[in-house]
Order: C-alpha cells, then sequence, then structure tokens
C-alpha cells in the first residue's frame, strides 16, 4: 500500500514534523508539507484555478492510504490544511474533474495529529473524519501525540 502523509503545520520543524518523520519511516511513507504550495481559500467563482491545489491533488490521488497531519490549533486543524479541505470542493462542482474525485473512494486515510492535550478534541478530528467519510474514504487509523508545552511550538 502506497502511503503519503500531509502535514501543515506553523514550525516546520516542530512536534508535527518529528510525528511525521516516525510515521513517514514506519509506513515507507512520503510526506508533503502543504505549508510549501500556494493553495488559495475556496472560492465559488474558482478564480484561483492557477494556484497548486488541482495539481497537488491529483498527485496525493495516485496514493492508496492518505495521512492527514496537523497540530492542534484552537480545536481545529491548521489554515493551510483548512484550505487544502475546502479546495477539493473545486472537484465537486466541476463536471468534468467529479470523475478523478471519485478515485477517493478507493483510498483510505488516518489522522495523525499532536498537542499538549492526551488526546485531540473530538471537534477537530471529526472535520478530518467526516469529510474523508462523506468523499468515499474508509478511516485507517487516529494516532495522537501529546508534547509538552514549549514556547516557540
Amino acid at each position: 500500500m502506497k502511503s503519503i502523509i500531509l502535514y501543515s503545520s506553523s514550525n516546520r520543524q516542530g512536534n508535527t514534523a518529528q510525528s511525521v518523520q516516525q510515521l513517514a519511516q514506519q509506513l515507507q511513507a512520503d510526506s508533503l508539507y502543504l505549508d510549501d504550495y500556494d493553495i488559495k481559500d475556496y472560492c465559488y467563482n474558482h478564480s484561483n484555478s492557477e494556484d497548486d491545489f488541482r495539481a497537488l491533488f491529483r498527485a496525493v490521488l495516485n496514493y492508496d492510504h492518505i495521512v492527514f497531519a496537523s497540530p492542534v490549533y484552537w480545536y481545529a486543524i491548521t489554515p493551510k490544511m483548512k484550505a487544502f479541505f475546502d479546495r477539493i470542493t473545486d472537484f465537486m462542482d466541476d463536471e468534468t474533474l467529479q470523475p478523478e474525485l471519485r478515485r477517493l473512494r478507493d483510498k483510505q486515510f488516518s489522522i495523525l495529529s499532536n498537542s499538549i492535550q492526551e488526546t485531540a478534541p473530538r471537534c477537530f478530528t471529526e472535520v478530518i473524519q467526516k469529510t474523508c467519510e462523506y468523499l468515499g474514504m474508509t478511516c485507517r487509523e487516529q494516532i495522537h501525540h501529546q508534547y509538552p508545552y514549549q514556547e516557540n511550538e
């Protein structure tokens, strides 16, 4: 099974990156730092279709297992991760892109999170889980790493 870890964090080398590196070794997975890409917010008129999202999403479709990794920021995923999920709507809105979107039905997903708490809040995991399940994906696992508070994380 070919896996990729999509991750986002305000600190490229922080706790999330450490968790991603550990899991990537375990799964022999590729990893991709979303914050390196220009992913604009969803727009009803699709005026942002020239950013990096569509090419990035198409590349992700080549994997069987997608891990979404984010620190817990105020009970939520990072803004870049949220933009990534919102932009999937581009493929729903355009009938010519819908066949590509349907490829997600054969995919598995996992959630990798970290915070100072023992577990990720349900509102955090539900955003990813409910979106992926709506798209027909199967949940493989949820992993949460607890890290002590650090001033610059």
